[in-house]
């Protein structure tokens, strides 16, 4: 006997899709909607979402209306189902007005089966009237984590849907997502109040992705490996890059070297551009887009091949969706994200942006409160240049969000001149709140509730013609009636108005009283700066990365994938051949490497980071090791045998292995630490958990290139110290030229004398008379900031001060001075002796196996920074970061870490300038400054006087080409700068009074 399926039946309507199967998950979401229940979907993207909706939209009939954010989706769906012969639309801002009505009245009249709209469109008074009339089947939310304010892409708009659902009469609804925490689903669920919702996971790996990391520490390596990634990859796909200009940077490198057509999209482009490059890459004649980050381009194109993040993303989340665009089509794909920890700054300066303080927020509001017009017509950009505002244009719509959010404001859109009305409460009329007397009021107030109708607490555009028209008053007669009704509580006018205003709600309400929760505000900011550690966490980890991001998700069916460059790593290590080959990364020799490097990290104290250490363990002979005395430490020089790469290597190893640790005591400055397990493996009281994970290459060259363990291991025998107190006199005449020169730089700089050296210094400058760099750093007073900045003219004075025979007499050699060996240890401290530690052998044990060694004297004692406080104003934070911190991060930039800098940085609100000097001192050229801050290039030297106003330390390179550099050196020189203006007929027209100004400026300082 036959039988026949079910008219709802999924499996009979998979043809209408071109489709003969579903794919896993899918059967069984769209059986629960057919069956009419609430429904929240969490598939992968590529996983087929989008077939949950559609499908039951085509077998039920009625109107499925789905509420998304990606613009560029909408059209590709709504044309895919175009094809197929079925009836849906999109209505958005993409479109011209005339055509937004046209599809409004055919939605009215059942002429579609799906509509897609944005979450924007839902403030819309003209599609909430005509959706008012529309029987709503379903209603689909996609990309539901916008709901939650505890999501990556939280959006406002969608915090109206649950109100929204209310409206049409909580119709039946699905919410779909690709990357939601368990708090965040839970959000979604109440949120948008789903009645007892059917919950699908389907899982979050994806199969036929290969997630990779490729760690950089600059831009020209990231682009020398992304060319060779794209070289290796020929297929389409999306480069997501953290700026607009970036975007722009990256495509015109792809385009010039590889000759491949580039496309660029990001929300700075006109809609039309957007639209021509989506429709060239859909149509394969673009082969790739470089897109921002922070733009949701939501591109359903099944084919692409690759995925690569240039700059780091702010969450896991963002990073798997956006990544996650690749291999829809099922067949293998890569994922890229070339990872920089410098990327970190931009990512925390949009975190700051999103979370404004109280005292910006205030500032904002106290500003919109007092102004007359109403409503304020005023853009983001105006707002955050009237109120010197130090944060971002995004920034200040944070604030006008919060305030909107807490009903102080309403932020509003100009409507094609139409006025509009808000009426509250719970009376079925105001007209009797009015006198008898108020006959015009009266009448006016009558046609605007019969304009408003059942959209009581929504704000109802109109144009005032009309209320005119149903009065028989004119025009004017019925704009003062409205204003004189805006007395009313319930009643809330806002005339016409041209462009984007901001309407007051009550400008009687302080700010103290509005209902705003920055305890809230500052745990969300929390979990931001957790998520962007996550992120940090993924790029570092050495396990597979596809299970770092199901174990972030909560996928209870994770595992690894064998396929992302962690997996493959050690599989193809497992593979090199028999045992005997190669030598294990667990042996006796491996072990004695991993405690010299231990043993280095120990005698640091955390005052280093990765690099610095990386290049005491090589022995380097970079300025660095003897301006901090790391030579004089028993483990420099241990590893010299390798190269500073593969000591880094060893060290990302043992930070992954849980035996070291990398933390930020200053911002940007990640030291590395050991940890406790990190030292009892280099005591000797526990071995390795698990092996290493390093090349093949370095464990030979461990194995046939460890100094042995006794006079090679022996720590240097400091060189004996300048005879000093009364055994070596005072030299007058070089004290009276020293206070010369330090009266003379205290008059250039504007410091008081005290400021440049005290009195004791210069007395014993006068006793040791230091010739080298190293020795002026053993002089009492003389720190690495001084020596940084005064040092080579100390040094000169000294020598010609001295007699030419005296001169020769101190650079000779006495007889019988050790001199040292190779890897900078003297002989005369080989075989020295320590004490012995805790299981081990006090007879074999060399003196780096130890972490008792003293450090260098003068290293701070708190442990919090290095060195400690030295004459000239420099404390021990400035000069951690000269002593390294950060080196992933870019080159240290000692001269800018000072007095004046610290003390803004220690401000919990900063002024705007700061922001601008920050970003141009962490190493971000002027064009980058400028895209990150949306400020104009005047602005930005604006911000370089304050700065110097301030104290701060500026450089002319950061606002001033080479070119622009050398043509104000030839014409402007070192004339006086109320002598300059004769001279500006001689610049270019991209040099102005403003640029000449601050170069003199720059010059003096």
């Amino acid at each position: 006997m036959s039988t026949t399926a079910s008219p709802l039946a999924p499996e009979q309507f998979l043809s209408r899709f071109g489709l003969t199967t579903f794919r896993p998950g899918q059967k069984e979401v769209i059986a629960a909607v057919l069956a009419g229940h609430d429904c929240l979907c969490i598939m992968p993207t590529g996983g087929g979402k989008s077939l949950c909706y559609q499908l039951p939209a085509i077998a039920r009939g009625g109107l499925t209306l789905v509420v998304s954010p990606l613009i560029a989706l909408m059209k590709d769906q709504v044309d895919a189902l175009a094809e197929r012969g079925l009836r849906a639309t999109f209505i958005n801002s993409s479109l011209p007005s005339g055509e937004q009505r046209a599809r409004l009245d055919n939605m009215a009249a059942g002429a579609y089966h799906l509509v897609y709209v944005a979450p924007e469109r839902l403030r819309n008074a003209r599609f909430m009237e005509a959706i008012r009339g529309v029987r709503v089947g379903l209603l689909a939310v996609d990309e539901a984590h916008c709901i939650s304010e505890w999501g990556h892409d939280f959006r406002p708009d969608y915090a109206r849907l649950g109100r929204f659902r209310r409206r049409l009469g909580m119709p039946q609804t699905i919410a779909l997502t690709a990357t939601a925490t368990p708090g965040v689903r839970s959000d979604v669920v109440a949120m948008l109040q789903l009645r007892q919702p059917k919950t699908f996971m389907s899982g979050f790996a994806r199969a036929n992705l290969r997630f990779e990391v490729a760690e950089k520490d600059n831009a020209r390596d990231k682009d020398a490996c992304l060319l060779e990634f794209l070289r290796a990859n020929p297929g389409a796909g999306i480069i997501y890059a953290s700026t607009r200009k970036k975007c722009g940077e990256v495509a015109t490198l792809v385009g010039q070297a590889l000759g491949r057509n580039v496309g660029i999209y990001h929300a700075g482009l006109e809609a039309e551009e957007r639209r021509q490059v989506q429709e060239d890459f859909m149509a394969d004649k673009r082969q790739i887009i470089v897109a921002t980050n922070a733009f949701g381009m939501g591109i359903d194109k099944p084919d692409l091949r690759f995925v690569v993040h240039y700059n780091m993303p702010g969450s896991l989340e963002a990073y798997y969706q956006e990544a996650g665009r690749a291999g829809r089509d099922g067949q293998p794909s890569r994922c890229l994200l070339l990872f920089s920890y410098q990327d970190r700054f931009i990512q925390e300066f949009f975190i700051e942006n999103a979370y404004p303080s109280r005292e910006i927020v205030a500032l904002v509001y106290e500003y919109l409160r007092h102004q007359d017009e109403d409503p304020i017509e005023i853009t983001l950009e105006d707002l955050k240049e009237r109120l010197e505002l130090p944060i971002g244009s995004e920034g200040v719509g944070a604030c006008e969000r919060l305030l909107e959010k807490c009903g102080a404001i309403e932020r509003m859109d100009a409507s094609e001149n139409r006025a509009s009305v808000r009426i509250d409460g719970n009376l079925p009329t105001l007209v009797d709140l009015l006198p008898r007397e108020a006959k015009i009021q009266r009448r006016v107030l009558q046609a605007v509730e019969q304009e408003v109708g059942e959209l009581r607490g929504e704000r109802v555009y109109f144009h005032p013609e009309k209320i005119a028209g149903l009065t028989e008053l004119d025009r004017d007669a019925v704009l003062r009636a409205l204003r004189e009704l805006n007395r009313l509580q319930a009643f809330d006018f806002v005339p016409a108005f041209r462009g984007r205003a901001i309407h007051v709600l009550s400008r009687d309400r302080p700010f103290e009283l509005l209902d705003i929760d920055f305890d809230e505000l500052q745990e969300r900011r929390q979990a931001e700066f957790e998520k962007l550690e996550r992120v940090i966490r993924y790029a570092k980890t050495r396990r597979c990365r596809q299970l770092e991001i199901l174990d972030y998700f909560g996928d209870p069916d994770r595992r690894t994938c064998g396929v992302c460059d962690s997996c493959t790593a050690r599989s193809t290590k497992g593979a090199a051949g028999p045992a005997a080959s190669r030598p294990p990364a667990t042996d006796d020799a491996v072990l004695t490497a991993v405690k010299m490097v231990l043993s280095g990290v120990a005698r640091t104290r955390g005052h280093f980071g990765k690099n610095i250490i990386a290049q005491m363990l090589c022995g380097s002979q970079s300025a660095k090791m003897t301006k901090f005395r790391l030579e004089q430490l028993s483990t420099f020089g241990l590893l010299k045998h390798t190269t500073q790469t593969e000591v880094g290597s060893l060290i990302d190893e043992l930070l992954t292995a849980g035996l070291l640790e990398q933390v930020e005591i200053e911002r940007h400055r990640p030291v590395v630490r050991l940890t406790d397990y990190g030292g009892r493996v280099m005591r000797g009281q526990a071995g390795l958990t698990a092996p290493l994970a390093l090349s093949p290459a370095l464990v030979a060259k461990l194995h046939s290139g460890l100094p042995g363990q006794t006079d090679k291991g022996a720590a240097k025998e400091p060189a004996p110290a300048p005879p000093v107190g009364d055994t070596a006199r005072v030299d007058a005449g070089l004290v009276a030229t020293l206070r010369r020169w330090r009266q003379e730089t205290a008059l250039a700089g504007g410091w008081p004398v005290y400021r440049v050296m005290s009195n004791a210094t210069i007395e014993e400058l006068a006793r040791r008379k230091p010739r080298s760099p190293d020795e002026l750093l053993d002089v009492k007073g003389i720190g690495p900031f001084t020596a940084d900045k005064y040092g080579a003219e100390l040094l000169e004075l000294i020598a010609n001060h001295m007699q030419p025979a005296s001169r020769a007499a101190d650079r000779s050699t006495a007889p019988g001075t050790p001199q040292p060996e190779a890897g900078g240890r003297s002989a005369a401290g080989a075989g020295a002796s320590e004490p012995p530690v805790p299981n081990a052998d006090a007879a074999t044990v060399p003196t780096w196996y130890d972490d008792r060694e003293a450090e260098p004297a003068d290293w701070d004692e708190r442990g919090t920074g290095f060195p400690a406080a030295e004459a000239g104003g420099a404390t021990s934070a400035s000069a951690a970061a000269r002593a390294g911190f950060g080196e992933a991060g870019g080159p240290s930039r000692p001269e800018l870490e000072t007095d004046a800098a610290r003390e803004l940085e220690r401000r919990k609100t900063k002024p705007n300038f700061y922001w601008t000097w920050r970003l141009l001192a962490d190493g971000y050229g002027l064009a980058d400054c400028q895209q990150i801050r949306g400020l104009r290039i005047e602005r930005l030297l604006d911000h370089g006087q304050q700065a110097l106003d301030h104290g701060l330390p500026i450089r002319a390179a950061w606002f001033f080409s080479a070119e622009q550099l050398a043509t104000l050196q030839r014409v402007v020189g070192t004339t006086p700068p109320d002598r300059v203006r004769p001279l500006l007929e001689q610049l270019p027209p991209d040099l102005r009074y403003e640029h000449v100004q601050l170069y003199l400026r720059c010059r003096a300082s």
